[in-house]
């Protein structure tokens, strides 16, 4: 019979393997959860440029800005392509800073804003230029009619990468941080966090990050494991089960008289 192959766990915090002895398994500690602060300042500076790409895509459009080295068309393409980089790459910094320091949602209006301003600057980043574009009588009108719909495009991509699907709220990572105080799992490109490296969800990982539960969510792994939270009856938390509840366990999974999960369930991501 083969050997098992053992699981590489990925430890966070300084990016070194370790080695735990008492479970003969590589451990690499997760990376520091980082400042929301700073990461908020980059976003903000990434849109603040993408506004201004805006504008140049205009000013080329109707010709204020006439460089000869290319086509303006090209330029217009250009000035839009690198105003969605900034848009999204500002977006992923938001939402990163989200999960390190999350808004409350007792406003879910304003909750919902505020994790969604990458959408809304991806708004402001492109249909003033739809609407100048198409309403300007002065430029080529193929120019204009190529320039708008590489515009369109961008917007729907842009808001999409922007959107955030999964929030955090200020009360989910004050409930886990306060269910789980011991170290966490996740695995690479796992969707939730697991309070067992063995949980049956994980046996097709083989390389696994170790951290808290805030460096769990800050990686983006916003719920919890309904398998750990179910086998630690761990109430309060959001799991992969039900991530619109913080109640959670009672009927979280369905299993046997023995407690031992039915197999003919859906299995949470890992």
């Amino acid at each position: 019979m083969a050997e098992k192959k053992k699981k590489k766990i990925v430890s966070a915090d300084d990016g070194k393997e370790v080695t735990a002895a008492a479970k003969k398994k590589t451990v690499k500690e997760a990376a520091p959860v980082g400042n929301a602060t700073g990461l908020r300042i980059g976003a903000v500076v990434l849109w603040v440029v993408a506004i201004a790409l805006e504008v140049v895509a205009l000013l080329i459009l109707n010709g204020t800005i006439n460089w000869t080295f290319m086509p303006s068309l090209w330029q217009i393409i250009i000035a839009l392509v690198l105003d969605l980089v900034c848009v999204i790459i500002g977006a992923q910094l938001w939402k990163k800073a989200n999960r390190i320091k999350p808004a409350s949602k007792k406003n879910k209006f304003l909750f919902w804003l505020w994790n969604n301003m990458g959408v809304i600057v991806c708004a402001f980043a492109f249909i003033p230029f739809v609407i100048l574009a198409l309403t300007d009588k002065k430029a080529d009108k193929k120019t204009k009619t190529i320039a708008t719909v590489v515009a369109i495009i961008a917007l729907l991509i842009g808001g999409v990468a922007s959107y955030d699907f999964d929030p955090v709220s200020q009360e989910d990572l004050s409930a886990a941080t306060a269910a789980i105080t011991d170290n966490v799992y996740w695995s690479t490109f796992g969707k939730v966090y697991h309070t067992h490296e063995d949980c049956q969800a994980l046996n097709q990982s083989d390389s696994l990050t170790m951290g808290s539960v805030e460096q769990a969510i800050a990686a983006n792994r916003t719920r919890l494991c309904a398998f750990c939270a179910k086998k630690d009856e761990i109430t309060g938390v959001v799991t992969d089960k039900n991530p619109d509840e913080v109640e959670l366990v009672d009927d979280v999974q369905s299993g046997d008289e023995n407690g031992e999960p039915d197999e003919t369930a859906g299995e949470p991501a890992a």
